[in-house]
């Protein structure tokens, strides 16, 4: 559990299509752990900022494992803050309700974020030494993102989901219409 000195911000997230239904939605909250990683944190603030979360698809739900989200539905957006950047060092382990940046290897951390979902003991914690870096944790609403949409399951080609890449290069255009269930942002602001 993190100390009092080592919280940042707060960030509230509006989430729609709970359960993959129109008009159903709920909110959750995720405390920023700046020492924890300060590199993805500072990163994560800036893309909050920038608006990047608002009609996020959180494209690969995967229950009992993450929920996967990051890519932007705006492809002009996407390229602008595909940029890769240094990785922190794991100094938390990835427990249910930590908050993380993908990573393809060392230092290619960018825009994708997971939510670890894990609730047996140990949660994820073998992506530690994979050298996967939780900057936050949900502190509220973690019944929220236990209803992401999963019924896509794991993203193309292994899967019925998203195909990643046709995500990034179409945006919204491919997945609005071809994965109308998925669970997105509505609203991310920061609340304190």
């Amino acid at each position: 559990p993190a100390l009092a000195d080592d919280e940042g911000r707060k960030i509230e997230f509006t989430v729609q299509n709970l359960d993959g239904l129109e008009g159903l939605s709920g909110t959750f909250v995720i405390q920023m752990r700046p020492t924890w990683a300060p590199i993805g944190a500072q990163r994560f603030e800036e893309l909050t900022e920038a608006g990047f979360w608002n009609d996020c698809r959180i494209f690969r739900v995967i229950p009992g494992f993450i929920s996967q989200f990051g890519i932007n539905g705006d492809p002009k957006m996407q390229a602008k803050y595909k940029v890769s950047m240094r990785d922190d060092p794991v100094r938390e382990s990835n427990s249910r309700g930590t908050v993380v940046f993908a990573t393809a290897g060392p230092n290619t951390r960018t825009t994708q974020i997971f939510i670890n979902t894990n609730g047996k003991p140990g949660g994820n914690s073998f992506l530690d030494k994979q050298g996967f870096s939780p900057f936050g944790e949900v502190i509220s609403g973690m019944d929220v993102v236990d209803r992401f949409y999963s019924g896509y399951g794991e993203g193309a080609p292994s899967g019925k989901g998203p195909d990643q890449g046709k995500l990034q290069s179409q945006g919204a255009a491919y997945v609005n219409p071809n994965f109308p269930k998925l669970s997105y942002y509505s609203d991310v602001k920061f609340i304190i």
